[in-house]
């Protein structure tokens, strides 16, 4: 530690640096302009070369300057980050669901989730990957899958797994019957990293007789070039209720519950819970509720 430069210099030349003037990053420290600029030329003398050129209008990096600083600023603003972290904010909900969920139920939903708890701050981590509830801080979790997740987890059903396949109304056309399966067979199929469309023609009894197909690696991809009239989508129900009843997408052929790969909210078990987090949980359930019952 001996070897590091002061703390304050640093801290000015990090401020100084965002700024790019001394009275500037005065007035963010709240310091005077001249103790900024000791504290800049202080850190210039320990390390014996120039970190700013002093120009009229302010400051300008020197090429060595500008590369310490990048360097500085990252460190402090990941310091400023694991402070936020451990400052209560008990409005704040993040919830971790993949991008489908976000795209295809959760946003289209959040009006009345606002409605209904306007003083809860949700926030949304849209990825595929596996969030970790305390590595990457989150408070809720949609998953898809089989329990059991985890002893330490509360585990809430959602939504069966229904699949049902979807097209665009103007590339099957008005006169077609939904439960046409010879116009399915031939619809091109487009596909998501899920590849459920092998499974979902042999439960129907019908063969893929398309002539093209079209490879996503997210489902609302799938779901959007259907819409575009790319082909037919295989998806769950509720992720496309909203096209559905908007007639941006019809049903073609039966409803497939496979099983053993529905949605789930996860929770920690904890024995005090944070009432916004209790408050978000209970509306995913009732919200899923009220579209399934």
């Amino acid at each position: 530690m001996a070897e590091l430069p002061p703390l304050n210099s640093l801290r000015a030349f990090d401020v100084a640096g965002r700024r790019l003037s001394f009275r500037a990053a005065a007035d963010e420290l709240g310091v005077t302009q001249g103790a900024v600029a000791q504290q800049v030329r202080q850190l210039e003398a320990r390390l014996g070369m120039v970190l700013f050129e002093r120009v009229p209008n302010g400051l300008s990096f020197t090429a060595v300057g500008r590369s310490y600083h990048s360097r500085i600023a990252a460190v402090f603003a990941e310091l400023r980050a694991a402070t936020a972290e451990l400052k209560p904010e008990p409005n704040k909900v993040l919830i971790s669901v993949t991008p489908t969920f976000a795209a295809k139920w959760l946003i289209p939903n959040l009006p009345d989730f606002t409605t209904a708890h306007p003083q809860v701050d949700l926030r949304i981590l849209a990825t595929e990957k596996v969030s970790s509830f305390h590595s990457d801080g989150i408070d809720l979790a949609v998953r898809q899958g089989s329990p059991p997740f985890g002893a330490s987890l509360s585990v809430t059903h959602l939504f069966k797994q229904a699949l049902v396949a979807v097209a665009a109304p103007h590339l099957i056309g008005k006169a077609v019957r939904s439960d046409d399966l010879q116009l399915l067979s031939k619809l091109p199929k487009i596909h998501d990293t899920h590849d459920l469309w092998p499974g979902y023609l042999a439960f129907l009894g019908t063969p893929d007789a398309s002539q093209r197909g079209l490879r996503l690696s997210q489902t609302s991809l799938a779901v959007d070039a259907a819409i575009a009239g790319q082909g037919a989508a295989l998806v769950s129900r509720f992720l496309v209720a909203h096209d559905l009843a908007a007639d941006r997408l019809v049903e073609i052929g039966k409803t497939w519950e496979a099983g053993g790969n529905d949605f789930y909210v996860l929770m920690q078990r904890r024995t005090k819970t944070n009432p916004a987090v209790t408050a978000v949980m209970n509306w995913l359930i009732d919200r899923a509720a009220s579209e399934t019952g």
